[in-house]
């Protein structure tokens, strides 16, 4: 493979480039008119721009991008994660247009995508599923009773759905056959698809996730669990590697029912099997995600493995070189979404030029990004601006790394989740591993972010007060040379 075509934006683009040019690929970027001044343009070999800055008219036209793919000579295209990743027509077209598509089969990827058909397809490995309904229910009749049967509080979830669309929980029989109606009509609205299901929900739940690896000659390794349960409505914002919670018999436990996930489906490529886990250390096999996750690099901190590139060796034909046995985790990795988006506003989505952007350094820090400084936030795309990882020896210090990179990170513009990174990696739940995924609804206000705020503006006054007060008392001290700035980043963490 000598040339791939990077079918995404922003820092995954980046990403994936940057694993091609240490392989020796050259890579082709497509742009829409809102990214054409975007570092994913420039690092590319070649750049084309296939529309208008709307999605649907861009990164979502899977034949514009087969074109521009045919037409440089292009072996290879690498879908990321978003767009057309989990699109199982793109996939079937990239082959039969006579290119390798990096990442899973059309079937596998029709499967996985169907939550009620990946449920099938694991239950015939014995792996664990939360109670429910094993096909589509649209009898409210139907629904009731089998709510009354597994009993309430239960969960509707789309089959078609993701991110919390088509969701409801519902915790008495009076209230079922309106939330049904409700989630079915989201369902069809968000995925064209108005299928839903019923489950057993678990009140206080933890989400870990199992990244696996499969090639095309039968080998499946699993590269351990991402902890994923700090999430705010219903999607993830920080993640790491490996869980406070799982014993090594639990670990490996989950570890072989993701790669017999992966084995139901005929899986190639890199793929995550995601867990629910409650408060009894039971496990239950939810989805898969047949794509690279946004929290990847998470799990190549504490493998040392580039899962960018295993994506591109697998595609190519070529067996796995990793057996299980070699793997093994070495410590500890925490990554926060950088997201434009307002804490103190229920997360809403903030826009806007970045004035000021400049990113932490320094020993355990990783930075994945696709802004510069001076570029504009689109309205088009999904707000994250980066991915904040830091790596420790163990969870402490991987802690300890990520406060001090989110104080060093300098953004002037757009609100951002930085302040939010502060709060949650200072709290006691956190700091203690004692949390789920109602971490955000238990712990957060915007009220405690201000308190924070004003917390650190008392140290700094302290601190400057101190200071005067040892300059007078030393007639040494120049007052020329021994001036002190306190500076607070309180301010633009808040933003």
């Amino acid at each position: 493979m000598k040339k791939i075509l990077v079918a995404n934006r922003g820092e995954i683009a980046m990403r994936v480039m940057r694993t091609c040019k240490e392989m020796g690929i050259k890579t082709v970027a497509v742009f829409s008119e809102a990214d054409r001044l975007s570092p994913h343009v420039r690092f590319a070999d070649e750049a084309v721009c296939i529309g208008p800055a709307p999605s649907n008219q861009s990164y979502l036209c899977a034949d514009k991008i087969i074109e521009v793919a045919k037409k440089l000579g292009v072996d290879g295209i690498h879908p990321g994660y978003g767009f057309l990743s989990e699109n199982a027509d793109f996939s079937q077209a990239v082959s039969e247009a006579g290119l390798t598509f990096i990442g899973p089969r059309p079937h596998a990827i029709r499967v996985m995508g169907s939550k009620l058909a990946a449920k099938e397809a694991a239950r015939s490995y014995n792996i664990p599923l939360v109670p429910g309904t094993e096909s589509a229910v649209s009898d409210i009749e139907e629904a009731k009773s089998v709510a009354r049967e597994i009993g309430y509080p239960i969960l509707i979830k789309a089959s078609a759905g993701g991110g919390g669309k088509g969701m409801r929980i519902v915790e008495r029989d009076e209230d079922l056959d309106e939330q049904m109606g409700r989630a079915v009509s989201e369902a069809l609205n968000a995925f064209g698809d108005g299928s839903v299901f019923i489950e057993k929900y678990v009140s206080s739940p933890r989400h870990i996730e199992i990244q696996v690896l499969a090639d095309a000659h039968g080998n499946v390794i699993h590269l351990f669990e991402r902890e994923c349960s700090v999430q705010r409505r219903h999607q993830k914002v920080i993640e790491e590697a490996p869980s406070v919670i799982l014993s090594p018999e639990i670990r490996e436990a989950m570890g072989k029912c993701a790669c017999d996930v992966a084995r139901s489906c005929d899986y190639l490529g890199a793929g995550t099997c995601e867990f629910i886990f409650d408060e009894q250390n039971n496990f239950y096999f939810l989805e898969m995600n047949t794509r690279l996750q946004v929290e990847h690099p998470v799990t190549e901190l504490i493998t040392g493995v580039d899962l960018v590139r295993q994506q591109i060796l697998i595609a190519m034909g070529q067996p796995l070189s990793i057996k299980q046995e070699d793997l093994k985790i070495i410590g500890h990795a925490i990554q926060l979404r950088v997201y434009a988006e307002d804490p103190s506003n229920n997360f809403l989505p903030s826009i806007g030029k970045l004035q000021t952007y400049r990113a932490p350094k320094g020993v355990g820090v990783r930075v994945d990004d696709g802004y510069e400084e001076g570029m504009d936030i689109p309205i088009y795309y999904d707000p994250m601006i980066a991915k904040l990882i830091t790596y420790g020896k163990d969870r402490n210090e991987a802690i300890a790394r990520i406060i001090r990179a989110i104080d060093e990170y300098e953004i002037d513009g757009p609100s951002t989740t930085l302040s939010f990174g502060t709060f949650a990696f200072r709290h006691e739940a956190f700091v203690s591993g004692n949390f789920d995924t109602h971490f955000v609804k238990k712990h957060f206000s915007p009220e405690k972010l201000e308190q924070g705020s004003e917390d650190e503006a008392k140290v700094a006054a302290m601190l400057i007060a101190q200071l005067l007060e040892k300059r007078q008392k030393s007639p040494k001290l120049s007052t020329s040379s021994n001036i002190v700035q306190i500076k607070s980043n309180w301010k633009n963490r808040a933003k």
